[in-house]
């Protein structure tokens, strides 16, 4: 199992650019514009501000509500069903990268950003990677800079989002490989896999949204200075 899970992470990684931007855009358009069965970022953003009637409110919400959601194993695999992907991912998997970028985005569209901007559809794939990993990459000089200034950026940077998908894909690809074999392991002992596995996806999830909360700050207060 960790062989398989290491040789198709492998495989991922090195498909070449257009194939691992077309994997990422797939995974971002399906979670921001959603279809008939699965409402999309900005359709959840504004039915959550609907009923909180107040967009901080609003937000914490559709956290609370992506939390629960990425605990729940079953769901995510029939979201995973939803997506024809170019490239095959585990449908656990993808279920929770649609549901990270549509927490993210309905975040992002909530402070005043424009989600159908290709500059902040770049930072909602940036911001997947995490805080800590966004950090490490801008202080080793593999990225440039964070999710926020890339939004609100004067111009698209295409080889910049190139980038950014290949990063993400490794990261995609390496939770599948030894990092996470332990989790996988453990979710298969009878009546305490399903638990570790519901815990560890609901903790990815809140520090994500911790993440994004802190970055995507409301639209009036991202004026980021000409370099």
């Amino acid at each position: 199992m960790a062989n398989a899970a290491s040789d198709f992470g492998k495989q991922l990684v090195t498909r070449t650019p257009e194939v691992a931007g077309g994997v990422l855009r797939t995974i971002i358009d399906f979670a921001i514009d959603g279809n008939n069965a699965f409402p999309g970022a900005k359709t959840a953003a504004a039915r959550a501000l609907q009923s909180k009637g107040e967009r901080e409110a609003a937000i914490d919400s559709i956290v609370m509500q992506h939390i629960g959601l990425a605990s729940a194993q079953g769901f995510l695999t029939s979201v995973g069903g939803l997506i024809t992907l170019p490239v095959g991912l585990p449908a656990n998997l993808a279920g929770l990268a649609v549901l990270s970028v549509r927490m993210i985005g309905s975040i992002a569209h909530l402070r005043g950003y424009d989600v159908d901007d290709r500059r902040v559809r770049a930072a909602l794939t940036l911001a997947m990677l995490g805080d800590d990993e966004v950090r490490r990459l801008v202080s080793e000089g593999k990225l440039p800079t964070t999710p926020l200034v890339i939004a609100t950026s004067p111009m698209f940077d295409a080889d910049l989002e190139r980038r950014i998908s290949e990063r993400v894909m490794g990261s995609l690809a390496g939770r599948m490989g030894g990092k996470h074999l332990a989790v996988v392991v453990v979710r298969r002992i009878p009546l305490v896999g399903g638990g570790v596995g519901a815990a560890v996806d609901g903790w990815l999830t809140f520090g994500l949204a911790a993440y994004a909360k802190r970055e995507f700050i409301a639209r009036h207060q991202a004026s980021i200075p000409r370099q």
